[in-house]
């Protein structure tokens, strides 16, 4: 797995970059569970103008996350004027462009969510080539490059959804030699690709609309690639996409990740069911416990025995892994929250739609807010964070006009 490659404190690569402790090579981040590699200190504090290393615009708009790999941070853009999807890459210590290569001109899907974009996908990287996800042309699209922007290849399948058409969102996911996306429509389907030149290695069949990112984890003893949607989690080998088992819920869409602590793995949605629901990986079948909240757009952070949520309007909630008590729910306010939460040290960080940080203590006995701060008006993407800084893309619309810009936070 990839999460297995950043122990190596440097790893080289073909093209010359060097993969970093910690970097933040996919969505969700080291271990895909939305966790910072341990010893970090990122500032707590900041603003437009306090603790930013570095700040620079990016083109067009998209809410895929940034990814950090070795001195570079990669993250795709749409531009609907000029009708192009984009990889930009960036240099890691001064926020530089280093290259911008264009996927696609023409195709851009002409209904979509108010609140989605055409380059949402965040970005996966092996430390040798990068795997970006499009909508375009009534199709999901990936695109392999290389980490000096050259395209190597680029495959596409079917998304022609008709009753929900809010465009697209999940992310790849890598295992071993395969790129793993889900495509969840009323044809829809998860399919896995070789990494090599994209052919097909296997394809399953998933035809309800959903939008949630695939991950892998090692439970129960075996690797199982687990997505929630469809009114179930399902559990498949990642790589034959053998069902090994489902049960039901937690909601027919979803939007966020799952996330897992020992065998037990915690779920939320969605739409139109309101639940977060904890299911042994076993096949057994057990569901644990159930909690009726929805935590539909953002994905979950469970660690040190216990799960952190935080709904779409706002209320933070705190409960016991193993049983599902509530420890303490607290409303953050100031808005709708799309991103996900993410723990660094003993740490949450979590921005809200309008582009307020709530940093608040994983702490189990009390909800304790450690500061709130502001990056523009406007946020969807969930921040990296590597060697005590965070890098996060926000919008801003002070001026008339809306600008991205993406931060690298430190001292």
């Amino acid at each position: 797995m990839i999460a297995r490659l950043i122990l190596l404190s440097v790893v080289f690569v073909s093209s010359s970059t060097m993969l970093q402790a910690g970097d933040w090579l996919h969505w969700r981040g080291p271990h895909d569970l939305g966790i910072a590699e341990p010893g970090q200190s990122p500032p707590t504090k900041f603003s437009d103008s306090e603790n930013v290393v570095w700040k620079t615009s990016v083109p067009g708009r998209g809410h895929s996350s940034p990814i950090l790999v070795g001195d570079k941070v990669v993250l795709t853009t749409a531009d609907k004027e000029k009708q192009t999807q984009s990889v930009l890459c960036f240099d890691r210590k001064t926020g530089k462009s280093l290259w911008t290569t264009v996927v696609n001109t023409g195709g851009l899907p002409p209904e979509i969510h108010s609140k989605n974009t055409h380059a949402s996908p965040t970005v996966a990287c092996d430390g040798k080539q990068l795997f970006a996800l499009f909508n375009n042309n009534n199709s999901v699209q990936l695109a392999a490059l290389d980490l000096n922007g050259k395209l190597l290849w680029k495959k596409q399948g079917p998304f022609t959804p008709q009753q929900f058409k809010f465009g697209f969102g999940p992310s790849p996911l890598l295992y071993g030699d395969l790129v793993i996306l889900a495509a969840e429509y009323e044809q829809g389907y998860i399919i896995a690709l070789r990494k090599k030149n994209g052919a097909i290695a296997w394809k399953i069949d998933r035809p309800q609309i959903s939008f949630s990112s695939p991950i892998v984890a090692k439970l129960a003893g075996r690797d199982q690639m687990l997505i929630s949607g469809l009114s179930k989690v399902c559990s498949y080998d990642p790589q034959s996409g053998k069902l090994l088992w489902s049960v039901d819920g937690p909601a027919l869409a979803t939007c966020g990740t799952l996330v897992w602590l020992g065998d037990t793995v915690f779920a939320s949605g969605g739409y139109p069911e309101k639940e977060t629901i904890a299911v042994k990986a076993d096949g057994s079948g057990k569901i644990l416990w159930r909690q009726p909240v929805k935590c539909y757009e953002q994905s979950l952070v469970a660690a040190d025995g216990f799960v952190y949520a935080v709904s779409d309007d706002g209320i933070a909630y705190c409960w016991n892994a193993v049983t599902g008590q509530e420890m303490w729910k607290q409303r953050l306010g100031g808005g709708s929250v799309s991103s996900s939460p993410t723990l660094v040290g003993d740490s949450i960080y979590l921005f809200n739609e309008r582009g307020k940080c709530f940093v608040f203590k994983a702490n189990p006995q009390k909800f304790e807010l450690v500061a709130e701060n502001q990056l523009g008006d406007e946020a969807f993407a969930s921040p990296s964070f590597c060697e005590d800084q965070m890098f996060m893309r926000t919008a801003d619309s002070s001026s008339g006009t809306r600008l991205e810009t993406l931060y690298c936070i430190g001292q």
